[in-house]
């Protein structure tokens, strides 16, 4: 039975109704990177109401735009939904299931400071990193690492997986995103002091020289696979999530961005090149309705045709935390099983 007010999500169709009982909102409108649309007002049982056809996802993140008769708007939180996703609601449909890890127990390990100067973009920067208490000589850099480790439970996922016998024990390094825009949008400074000053202060620390896995999301995986590209002798395996590698073809919306065409340059330049020296085996994911599916389908194709091992998977779900977390297994269970043994 469907539910008075709040979002209701059924195998063909969802539906969101907000209560308005004096009638004093003008416009009700549905903000989703999944969808949009405006809802209509139900005068018999004085609601907001939309309902559309259910996107190919299993779980949808969204907010109200809510209009008012002066012309001002707010946009707020489903008030009559308690699930949520830092300050967006979420509608979770009957074939989304939280993964199974988060209950497993966890390896125990450390965390420590690390700090990193980087003259290569005259910067500098703290890393966190974690290692199990058994011996490692492996590492899993990662990208929006504070993030990646708060909203996308990265550090819980590493300890589970140790801690399960699924991955040998590695270390967990979360590297901050610093000047994010400026650094994750295929500099070759910011390359550089990956590559010249990060990962060679990690591996003395470390007491490995191995090559690392990378992993990031969004502009966090690009810059990890522009870095694999011009210093590819640092890298054993790539993990990259909804990576925005933007083409005029497909993201003119993004042209505003400043380093857009930093940006279109790289990734052009690497979809047409016939061929790699150093491929690395790859993962990449992206949500089914993301804007940054093309260009990751594009992506995954022209990797796999220079040479290196891809797997590509297109999740239920978009361009947010949850939905990369939920990723996280079996799809860089897997890329670290394959690397690291």
């Amino acid at each position: 039975m469907e539910p008075a007010v709040g979002a209701w999500c059924g195998t063909a169709e969802v539906c969101f109704r907000l209560q308005d009982h004096e009638h004093r909102l003008s416009a009700v409108r549905l903000r989703s990177g999944v969808a949009s649309g405006d809802f209509g007002y139900d005068g018999e049982t004085r609601t907001w109401q939309l309902r559309m056809p259910r996107p190919p996802v299993h779980r949808i993140e969204y907010q109200f735009e809510l209009g008012y008769p002066d012309g001002h708007t707010e946009t707020v939180a489903d008030p009559d939904n308690p699930l949520r996703s830092g300050d967006v609601s979420t509608l979770r449909c009957p074939d989304y299931r939280e993964p199974g890890w988060p209950l497993l127990p966890q390896a125990p390990g450390q965390w420590r400071d690390v700090y990193l100067p980087l003259p290569a973009v005259r910067g500098e920067m703290v890393a966190r990193v974690w290692s199990p208490d058994t011996p490692a000589d492996r590492v899993l850099v990662a990208h929006d690492g504070p993030d990646f480790h708060r909203y996308g439970e990265l550090g819980r996922y590493t300890a589970a997986m140790i801690g399960a016998g699924r991955v040998p024990p590695y270390h967990l390094v979360l590297l901050p995103p610093g000047e994010r825009f400026e650094w994750y949008s295929a500099s070759p400074a910011y390359a550089r002091a990956l590559a010249r000053d990060v990962l060679p202060k990690l591996a003395a620390e470390l007491g490995t020289d191995r090559p690392v896995v990378g992993a990031g999301a969004s502009l966090g995986a690009l810059a990890m696979l522009h870095a694999q590209r011009r210093h590819p002798e640092r890298f054993a395996g790539l993990f990259l999530q909804s990576g925005s590698f933007f083409q005029p073809r497909h993201d003119r919306q993004e042209s505003g961005f400043r380093r857009y065409l930093r940006i279109v340059r790289f990734t052009g330049r690497l979809l047409r090149a016939p061929s790699f020296a150093s491929p690395v085996p790859t993962a990449i994911t992206c949500g089914a309705v993301e804007e940054n599916l093309a260009n990751n389908q594009d992506m995954a194709r022209a990797l796999s045709r220079q040479g290196y091992p891809v797997s590509f998977t297109e999740v239920p779900d978009a361009h947010n935390w949850t939905g990369w977390r939920d990723a996280l297994d079996p799809h860089l269970t897997t890329l670290l099983q394959t690397v690291f043994r």
